[in-house]
């Protein structure tokens, strides 16, 4: 990934055009990267518009299939804009989307129809009659004859002119998961387990996820004219790979657009990532050898021979493809020497940077000696999770370091846990001699999370599970020598008022960010780079910082201030990518895992892990000592741990 500032063209293009050939000899489909989702989604948005407004020019109606998730949520804003703001009319528009949950009332929050009414529908002109959705609170006898009909209504209209698609981390499209055939129609379907996995945050628990849907078949989409597919993010990486480049397969039904004569991928770079034009691009053709692009293949050669970059030689070089990289630095050993000397200075035992010292090859400057540091932590336990380590090694060191907690994180409580917590309240309330009218309050809390058929949280529930994670978040920042004052939670709005992962960011979101960082007007800043995390918060959380400094770049205070990027929950960066990277002895790594057993509500069996089954601790300390063991295996000195960093230039 380029931590670097966004480029005026925003679509990635970094091969010429005469390898065009060769890349295709990879992906069996035609894919378009662009800087970031909202770009990408834009530009979809914009070829919608343009086929709507051709023909409305020639007096017909158009079809569009329609998907639901996070991955159409940025092109339906733009469509809304694009009616409010430039006029475009969709009153001759006809709508079918791709699936929706069985059983499920249509009125619940959770279902698509909901979905699609109040991201797209109640803001555009479109008429009613001509929205179809399937349905999800259908009889069982009924369902067999209604998916027929379904067929027989997008037949009727001339089929799908455009048809819109996400992919699951399974590989499904629609909820066509692996196992449909190319020949399959609308139909009633089991869904796969990593599907209801990942549907948990919008139900709120995958013991609230139904077990079967009702979606388009493999067959009904194919029919379509044209299909746009989009993928955004690291945790879509793999998948995205496997459908593009793989043979196809019922295994991933996303495969089977393959055998389409008019289907393009639409990917950010954190989705296109793992394609072999990405990762490995001296096996497509000639490349422009800059030099992370050079670190990346010096790293990826070292791990291929399972050599110390300092034992590589020519030989390895000629036998793995990279003859190309030995014409251009001439001398194997010079180029050896500048990678290991290049990842060497990534290494520091001082992560505000050492006082005294010349840091011309340090990964942070020695001055100011004592700086302000401020952590942004998505959830109230990302600081810990990610960074532990680094945190306390800062505050150990004398700086001045502050925690910003964006988000309550109260999605992500049990609901066994809250009412342990209301019975202490109880309890102690009754101690004191509370009002019974008080008291009958919690007990009503109570009660309705016993009750409940199915999960809703009401604001009050929402308030006890935010401040247990509040009280949960200062006592891991206490224990790692913070102070009340130096201890800050945002709440952004952006968190409660949306639905799972289907939510977006706001102007107030963002004025709250700029505010605390020119109250602190920090040296040092660190936000959360996981752009792995599967429910979204944290690439949200990352848009509000970049976007706030952005707008503060003119300030004395900014041109001094450095923003180092973390990762840890979900994934790792790359060797290569690597800009900083903290040692951590045997005792601080058991200093980190305490700092994270201050979050008990996360331990276990927290109620949203994503597909990794480990405890947050687990994983957190399995990372580390990977990145070490990845360090020690290119030829560095052996380390219990490492924790990773890199540099945002915004």
């Amino acid at each position: 990934m380029q931590m670097n500032k966004t480029k005026s063209d925003k679509r990635i293009k970094r091969y010429p055009a005469s390898l065009e050939y060769q890349v295709k000899s990879f992906e069996k489909i035609p894919v378009e990267i662009f800087e970031t989702a909202k770009h990408g989604s834009e530009h979809v948005a914009k070829m919608i518009s343009h086929a709507i407004i051709g023909k409305q020019q020639k007096g017909e109606h158009l079809v569009l299939g329609l998907a639901t998730g996070s991955s159409p949520l940025r092109v339906y804003a733009e469509l809304i804009r694009l009616h409010k703001e430039e006029n475009l009319s969709f009153h001759n528009v006809f709508t079918f989307n791709l699936d929706e949950y069985y059983p499920l009332d249509p009125k619940r929050t959770e279902s698509y129809h909901h979905f699609m009414f109040h991201f797209l529908f109640d803001h555009i002109d479109i008429p009613e009659e001509n929205i179809h959705i399937p349905k999800g609170d259908l009889k069982l006898s009924e369902v067999g004859k209604y998916c027929n009909e379904y067929e027989k209504k997008i037949n009727l209209l001339g089929g799908i002119d455009i048809q819109l698609l996400g992919i699951g981390r399974s590989g499904h499209i629609g909820f066509n998961e692996p196992g449909s055939e190319i020949n399959s129609t609308t139909r009633l379907v089991r869904l796969d387990n990593i599907t209801r996995v990942d549907a948990k945050s919008d139900f709120g628990g995958q013991d609230h996820v139904p077990y079967e849907a009702i979606t388009m078949g493999v067959k009904t989409i194919l029919a379509a004219k044209e299909i746009y597919i989009m993928a955004w993010g690291q945790h879509k990486s793999e998948i995205v790979k496997a459908a593009i480049e793989n043979k196809p397969t019922a295994a991933i039904p996303a495969t089977f657009l393959q055998e389409h004569a008019h289907v393009k991928f639409y990917l950010d770079t954190a989705a296109a990532e793992n394609l072999t034009r990405v990762e490995t691009p001296w096996k497509v053709g000639s490349c422009t050898w800059d030099e992370d692009l050079i670190c990346k293949a010096v790293v990826w050669l070292s791990s291929q021979c399972k050599k110390p970059i300092l034992k590589l030689t020519d030989k390895d070089y000629n036998e793995w493809g990279l003859s190309e990289l030995l014409l251009k630095e001439k001398n194997y050993y010079l180029l050896n020497i500048k990678i290991f000397n290049r990842l060497q200075h990534t290494i520091t035992g001082w992560p505000g940077g050492k006082p005294n010292t010349d840091d011309t090859n340090r990964p942070e400057r020695a001055l100011p000696e004592k700086k302000r540091v401020l952590i942004f932590s998505p959830h109230p336990d990302d600081d810990v999770i990610s960074m532990g380590g680094t945190f306390l090694r800062l505050v150990e060191q004398g700086h001045d370091v502050h925690v910003a907690y964006q988000v309550s994180g109260n999605n992500a409580v049990h609901d066994h846990d809250a009412q342990k917590f209301l019975e202490f309240f109880e309890d102690y309330y009754k101690t004191l001699g509370g009002d019974p009218k008080e008291l009958k309050e919690f007990k009503k809390l109570k009660t309705f999370m016993k009750s409940r058929s199915f999960y809703k949280n009401t604001n009050q529930v929402n308030q006890v599970k935010g401040l247990i994670r509040r009280g949960e978040a200062r006592a891991a920042a206490r224990f790692c020598g913070l102070k009340e004052s130096q201890i800050h939670f945002m709440d952004m709005p952006f968190y409660d008022k949306g639905e799972g992962n289907k939510r977006s960011l706001s102007q107030k979101d963002v004025n709250m960010t700029i505010k605390l960082l020119n109250d602190l007007k920090p040296h040092q800043v660190f936000a959360a780079g996981d752009l792995a995390d599967p429910h979204g918060t944290h690439r949200l959380c990352l848009d509000a910082v970049i976007e706030a400094l952005t707008k503060l770049k003119k300030e004395k205070w900014v041109k001094k201030c450095w923003l180092w990027l973390y990762r840890g929950a979900w994934q790792e960066f790359q060797i290569d990518e690597i800009q900083m990277v903290v040692p951590l002895s045997p005792l601080q790594l058991l200093k980190k895992r305490n700092a994270i057993y201050m979050h008990q509500t996360q331990k276990d069996r927290p109620p949203f892990p994503g597909k990794d089954d480990r405890e947050f601790w687990q994983r957190s300390e399995d990372r580390n000592r990977n990145t070490a063991k990845m360090y020690r295996d290119l030829g560095f000195a052996e380390y219990e741990a490492m924790e990773a960093f890199r540099r945002w230039i915004f």
